[in-house]
Formats: C-alpha cells, structure tokens, sequence
C-alpha cells in the first residue's frame, strides 16, 4: 500500500496499514500514527521489523511524560516485543532516604505503573545488556538512552537507531521501526579512523583509560562512526561499556569499531566496509590528557560527593569496590552513592559484596540516577566520579563542580574527606 505523509509517499505492508487505521486498538494506531510521521525525518519510506526494545521513555521528565504513559495504557496498550525499561525518575521503594519532593516520587512512580501495565520488563535500568535481556548479534532493536544504543550496537553487534524518549515505546508497541541508518548493513560502516599512537599499554590496563577514550571519541568523531586501530589490550565488558558512556555523552555516538576487538571490525578495512574513511586522526597522550583535564572542573580539594554508577554498576564493579572500601570509613561530611539496578544490587547482598561497602558508609540506590531524578542534598557542591557520563552531564545539570578520577582515587577522597588523585601516567610525558 502506498500512502502519504507530509507530501512524502510511504509504502506500507498490510499490517503497517491495519495499525494505521485501528484494526490493532486505539493504542497501536496512536503509535503508528506517530511513528509514520517520522518516516520522512529518518528519510525512508517504509518499516522494518525489530524483535526487542529498551524503553527510556521511563525517565520522568514532568507531568506530560508521565500522562504520555498512561494515555497510552488506558488504551490498552501493550508491547509487542520483549522490552526492557530504562531508569525512572526515582528510587521507587527508597526515594523518602533522599530529597525528592513526594509529588515528584508519586508521580514518577504512576509512570512506573504505566509502563508495567503495558508490559515491559521492569528492570528500571540503564545497563540492560548486563541482565538476561541483553540481545545477541544481529538482533534488530529500538533502543533509547544514549549509552544503551552504544553498547548495543558496538559491544553486541546487535543493531538500533538512536531514538528519542517517546519515540521508543510507540516502536515497541507495533514492532515496527524506519528501515533507516544503523539498522541497516551500510549504515554501519566507519566514517573515521584514530589511531592509537604512543600510548603506553600500562595506561590502556588502567580503568580510567577508557572513560577518557569515550570522552575524546564524542569530542573528536561527533556523531560519526569512529574506528580505533592501535589498541594494545582486550578491554573487559565495563571498559567497553565505559567507552560507550563517555562518547554518547561528549558527543551523539551510536557505534564504534575497535580494530581486532569489537565484533564487525576483525580488520580496519571490514569496519569501513572497504570505504576511504572520510578522515584520519592520531590520538596521543597529547590528546588523551586533555580529555582527562576537561572531565574535571573543580578547583580545590573540597568535596560533597561521590557518586559512581553511570551506566549502572555491574557486580564486576561491585566486586572492585568492596575490597577497597573493607575497613575503612567514609567521612562524616561526604556522601557515597552507588547507583545500580535491582537485579544487580540483589545479587550483590546475596553473595555478601554490599556488606563491606555500607559498613563503609556508602548508599545504594537502584531504578534511578541523580542525574535525572530530584534526589541531592542542596549542599552538595562538589561531586567526584569515576564516569565519564556524570562527570561531562553533572556541571550542566546539577550545578556542581565535578572532579574525574579512577575508583580508587574516588575511595581514598571519601576516605579523608578532601580530593585526593594519584594521576600515575597522566602525568608523564
């Protein structure tokens, strides 16, 4: 079938066609609806199945996101896919521990509600490639939450666009996507290549490599699609996961190709698809140290805060903290949040790793982030972090100054209640 919208002829199957006009409900016709509109944005004129969907729609951004939800539920609506659910706007069993106004917290949660009634999974979380959700390769997808569609489509090999809060649930409700961009085979070939030189393979072993390395790839590709060649070492799931994080922040990255590393890069020439790449950089510890420096703005030893866990903090992580922080005691005047989801912070009580890290004085607090949720202590000023995402976003967004530095860096400052860093290679020449 062919139809039009916005002077844009479209091509329709017969169930694109029966959603349109209502044959599948009031809901599904409202997200069809919606969705065909954006045909001529994405500028393609048909869909294409997916077969799962993470939903970031679930981030409460005020009253009109949270009845955006429940129109669509009291539709009946309800998704057609296996779809996970991105952070929500609060802790829903913990917000009255922090500062979140009740009708924030009430609010949040009816938009919790909305999103269960529909059928999504609730895993309330932003790292849902370490739950038993994760897809597999090749798996087409509609993905929000910008590091979500980085890991997805790097790490995984599996394929999404970059779609935006809304956008994402009407996609999950009809199983159905623009045949557009990275979905496709010729969208997902690289557009530049960095390549690594002069890079010491002690610094490349280090975990705050490569929150750096996803900062300076946002910087230095935008919303290309960047080709690392030079990497010395296999990074492990949270140094990838830490690459994507950093460069969906600095800058809009969906996919990246580390050369011998990333599923479709075996060779430089396979993740360009055997294409010139439209520019060529060399990254050094010139380049990489001055991505380091724009991570911090504070000045001072001063210190609020530490936060850790954007993207969420995995029980590898958990397992990389307790020992640090065993014995030790936070000081008085510093707050330590970790951030994870439910499943994660289950299993982490299970095997006895929260033990230690609340001894310690450090909080837990999964479904959320405070980067979108209303939870800070107005005192809070001055945060430290080991994510490149809290460090880029928390200036803007929370109005403090924020230092960068590796966890144990993070661990030592809580400790003695000033900034302390051991930059170790940052500092050489």
């Amino acid at each position: 079938m062919i139809s039009n919208v916005a002077g844009f002829e479209t091509y329709l199957t017969d169930y694109d066609r029966a959603l349109l006009e209502g044959e599948e409900g009031p809901a599904a016709q409202m997200a069809m609806r919606i969705l065909h509109r954006m045909l001529p944005v994405y500028g393609v004129d048909r869909f294409m199945d997916i077969s799962a969907a993470h939903i970031d729609s679930t981030v409460y951004m005020g009253v009109a996101t949270m009845e955006y939800a429940e129109r669509l539920a009291s539709l009946g609506a309800k998704v057609r896919v296996p779809s996970t659910l991105n952070v929500s706007g609060v802790d829903e069993h913990g917000w009255e521990e922090w500062e979140v106004p009740a009708e924030v917290a009430g609010n949040a949660i009816r938009q919790m509600k909305a999103y269960e009634a529909m059928g999504c999974i609730p895993t309330w979380t932003c790292a849902p490639y370490q739950t038993e959700h994760a897809p597999v390769f090749g798996q087409q997808i509609a993905a929000g939450e910008s590091n979500v569609i980085g890991y997805y489509n790097s790490v995984i090999g599996a394929r999404t666009e970059r779609y935006p809060d809304l956008l994402d649930i009407c996609a999950a409700i009809t199983g159905r996507v623009p045949a557009a961009g990275l979905h496709l085979d010729e969208g997902r070939a690289g557009t530049a290549l960095l390549r690594l030189k002069g890079v010491p393979r002690a610094l490349q072993e280090d975990d705050a490599f490569y929150p750096v390395l996803g900062h300076l790839l946002g910087r230095k590709a935008s919303d290309g699609i960047p080709v690392v060649e030079g990497m010395e070492v296999q990074p492990n799931l949270d140094q990838l996961k830490a690459i994507c994080a950093g460069g969906a922040s600095a800058g809009a990255i969906a996919l990246f190709h580390l050369v011998g590393i990333t599923p479709e890069a075996p060779t430089v020439n396979a993740a360009f698809k055997g294409r010139v790449p439209e520019k060529v950089m060399e990254i050094g510890m010139t380049e990489l140290k001055e991505a380091y420096r724009e991570l911090s703005t504070s000045k001072g030893q001063k210190l609020d805060l530490v936060v850790m866990g954007s993207p969420h903090f995995s029980i590898t992580e958990f397992k990389a903290l307790a020992p640090l922080v065993a014995g030790k005691k936070c000081h008085p005047d510093v707050e330590f949040l970790v951030t994870c989801s439910r499943a994660v912070r289950m299993i982490a009580e299970h095997v006895g790793l929260l033990g230690p890290i609340e001894a310690f004085g450090a909080k837990i607090t999964v479904d959320t982030c405070p980067l979108t949720s209303p939870m800070l202590p107005a005192r809070i000023k001055h945060l430290m972090t080991n994510s490149a995402k809290y460090a880029y976003y928390s200036p803007g967004l929370l109005n403090v100054a924020v230092t960068y530095g590796r966890l144990s860096d993070c661990v030592q400052s809580a400790v003695t209640g000033r900034i302390e860093k051991e930059e170790g290679l940052w500092s050489e020449l």
